[in-house]
């Protein structure tokens, strides 16, 4: 397959995954799957939360609600592949590799793989509330000159005839009913609206005027009413052909056809980014652009191997962090959490940071004094309290090991570049407790800098080097381990 021309799937994928080391090792994510362990509350939890919430309430909170649209807000990266996987290949894959949007083929006659045995409402629930971002896809009829398809007897491309009017009727009218298929198994399995479908149009010679216009004529019938189901309408194509006509129809001829909401480029040129030069930088920018950087490849995570290409994503607002509020607006967020003792031969606590930690000891349930910023005997017997707890000797200076332990304890989620929320502020304060030599703005959004805080701390402590947040790394982290 060309890297200028790919298809999405062109053929039933066997086995099970690996990304190839260079591809990461180029965006800076590791090349080995060695991370392990659980859950998932990855994503950006709705409007401003207290921190003070318990962790165990958060998540039922999660399982209690419906389905989030997906993908929704996320920057990252994502894998999808012909046949939909195992669960158990979806827990591995969530604990040990860098992925967390995931492309699943829920529709379409001209499909690879039309039988689906793994998907399901149940199976799309569970990859939502564990954090996964899912990508569903249309693979309905091709372009009349796509020399692949049609695939099976009973499969169709789309028509190219222009008809007396010239406005391609009948490849609008498959347009639709492509579209109203693609509604209906989108509901059946629970993908809610304000998420994004994808029409997966494969490439075609673009220079054929019948089968370009035809195709984009389908296009608009199938993005008219898929978003007035309520839904996002997105295309993936190739970067050379079908994404390059919905570009040129864009600037050429804006009021000519309904385009997507979003785009999906396959260009295989390893970066994983969302740019081509097959196409002007400023369309479906901010928010509206996924690329397939990399095509069919093996990768191993966690020892379960998978055919996949390669995404980035950059869709909405990005992964981003809801607002969150400490004991009535305490300030708890620092590049540096210092040793506390009381006042003496000089030296003076500062008021901030006492605050801080009597905060913190509050929604703990072991001081119930005023936040006033005096590191004074209650406060000292509120943090022996926490000491004791932990296994720690009791000490009335507060040192880095206690403020890790503090600011970190509780749910261990797996994090990842691309989670977002409360857990990941958690993590970043607790980091920049640790006092590694560099820190982190705490703002809830897993990004290459914490990947990196994350990978010096795993080094420091004897873990395998993964910038994936598992299990192991937790734990480490909240027994206050700093070397």
């Amino acid at each position: 397959m060309s890297s200028v021309r790919p298809c999405l799937h062109t053929r039933l994928r066997r086995g099970a995954l690996a990304i190839a080391a260079g591809a990461l090792l180029a965006t800076g994510l590791p090349a080995t799957g060695a991370a392990s362990a659980a859950s998932a509350a990855t994503a950006a939890t709705g409007p401003a939360t207290s921190a003070g919430l318990a962790d165990t309430a958060l998540m039922a909170k999660r399982r209690s609600e419906p389905n989030p649209a997906t993908p929704g807000d996320f920057t990252g990266y994502g894998f999808d592949q012909c046949l939909t996987p195992t669960q158990k290949t979806m827990n591995t894959w969530l604990r040990t590799s860098p992925y967390l949007a995931a492309g699943i083929y829920i529709s379409g006659d001209s499909r690879a793989c039309r039988v689906q045995p793994n998907l399901t409402p149940t199976w799309v629930r569970k990859q939502l509330a564990k954090g996964w971002h899912l990508l569903p896809i249309t693979l309905g009829p091709q372009a009349s000159c796509q020399p692949r398809f049609p695939r099976y007897d009973d499969d169709f491309t789309i028509d190219p005839k222009p008809g007396k009017k010239g406005r391609y009727g009948k490849a609008r009218a498959m347009g639709r009913s492509s579209a109203t298929s693609t509604i209906a198994d989108a509901q059946a399995l629970g993908l809610v609206q304000g998420s994004t479908l994808w029409y997966d149009l494969e490439g075609f010679d673009a220079t054929n005027t019948h089968c370009r216009e035809s195709a984009l004529s389908f296009l608009h019938a199938w993005n008219v009413k898929v978003a007035a189901a309520g839904y996002i309408t997105g295309v993936y194509s190739s970067a050379g052909s079908g994404i390059k006509v919905l570009d040129d129809a864009r600037v050429e001829r804006p009021n000519a056809f309904v385009l997507p909401e979003r785009i999906w480029v396959a260009r295989w040129d390893g970066q994983a980014n969302t740019s081509t030069s097959y196409i002007r930088e400023d369309g479906w920018r901010p928010g509206g652009r996924v690329k397939q950087y990399r095509g069919g490849h093996d990768e191993v995570w966690g020892g379960v191997r998978i055919n996949i290409d390669s995404n980035f994503l950059d869709l909405g607002n990005g992964s981003v962090a809801p607002r969150e509020q400490h004991c009535g607006g305490v300030k708890v967020a620092a590049r540096s959490y210092p040793v506390l003792r009381q006042s003496g031969d000089g030296y003076k606590p500062p008021k901030r940071m006492v605050k801080a930690l009597q905060c913190f000891l509050s929604q703990r349930k072991l001081y119930g004094g005023n936040v006033h910023g005096k590191y004074g005997p209650a406060t000292v017997a509120a943090a022996n309290a926490w000491q004791k707890r932990m296994g720690f000797e009791a000490n009335p200076v507060w040192g880095r090991r206690d403020w890790m332990s503090l600011l970190s304890f509780g749910q261990k989620p797996i994090l990842k570049f691309g989670s977002a929320g409360y857990y990941v502020r958690r993590l970043q304060r607790a980091l920049n407790a640790a006092d590694l030599g560099s820190s982190v703005k705490i703002d809830g959004v897993y990004k290459f800098p914490l990947a990196n805080l994350v990978k010096d701390y795993q080094a420091k402590v004897d873990l395998p080097e993964t910038g994936v947040v598992d299990a192991p790394t937790w734990r480490r982290i909240m027994q206050g381990k700093r070397g």
